[in-house]
């Protein structure tokens, strides 16, 4: 914890240096909707008009779909003790979940959660998404990894740097626009990454929408990326946030800018 706090603090305080080298961008709020309070996010994923969300603590996990406008949850499976439930993502009519430190993964049917099939991994889960090829997976450190979606085996890996320095605690993911956006845990920072490079490009502060959610404890922080291809909508959340936040694609801001409706 150590080393990673002092990595944050080379990154996200070294002052005006680090800006300029990798542009750090408010995110720009275009709609808020209700959100469960109680709901300790670890995934997120919005597919056929509606989101799905994976929860996190034991006796408390489990992945549920929910309406966007409402916040309601519409269908729900919960992930028994003793297993921690961790990120999720879509994948062949399916979706494919992780545990934290147990070291298995689920497929579940798209339509009633109904249990598929289970897999093995090393080392820890933490949130997926996808390229439209492989699977994309992180396990805490600055590493992610890239699976086959049929078999879960290794393909590549990918190591995450800003300004050569490994960025760690990678989080939540979603895959935008050949970028893979993810959450950086304990922090209000989003890593626009390159998948290719590895190379962070850019960072989404979302320091204001932590501060609306009006949430201060030490775990509730910002965790949750969701992606609207077809309408092009960005959504962010954070664990036990009363909201749920659409904001302008980071490509957008760097290009144009965004004005904040409400």
């Amino acid at each position: 914890m150590r080393r990673w706090l002092l990595l944050t603090a080379a990154l996200f305080a070294a002052g005006p240096a680090i800006a300029q080298q990798v542009p750090i961008d408010p995110a720009a709020l275009v709609r808020t909707y209700p959100h469960d309070p109680r709901a300790y996010t670890e995934g997120l994923f919005y597919l056929d008009g509606a989101l799905y969300e994976s929860t996190g603590e034991v006796g408390r996990s489990g992945i549920r779909k929910v309406d966007l406008d409402s916040g309601r949850v519409r269908s729900s499976v919960a992930v028994e003790p003793p297993l921690f439930g961790e990120g999720i993502a879509p994948w062949g009519g399916q979706i494919i979940s992780l545990t934290w430190k147990n070291g298995i993964g689920f497929r579940w049917s798209i339509d009633g959660f109904r249990k598929l099939g289970s897999f093995r991994y090393p080392g820890e889960g933490w949130a997926l998404t996808s390229d439209g090829t492989s699977l994309i997976m992180s396990d805490g450190t600055s590493t992610l990894r890239f699976l086959d979606p049929r078999t879960f085996r290794q393909r590549r890996t990918l190591r995450v740097t800003a300004n050569g320095l490994p960025i760690e605690q990678l989080n939540e993911l979603e895959y935008v626009d050949g970028e893979i956006l993810a959450n950086i845990w304990l922090t209000d920072r989003i890593a626009r990454i390159d998948p290719k490079s590895g190379h962070v490009i850019g960072w989404i502060d979302l320091s204001a929408l932590h501060a609306r959610a009006g949430v201060r404890g030490e775990n509730q922080v910002a965790n949750g990326i969701a992606w609207d291809k077809v309408r092009r909508r960005l959504f962010v959340t954070g664990k036990e946030w009363p909201y749920l936040f659409e904001i302008a694609p980071p490509k957008k801001v760097r290009a144009k800018g965004a004005r904040r409706s409400r």
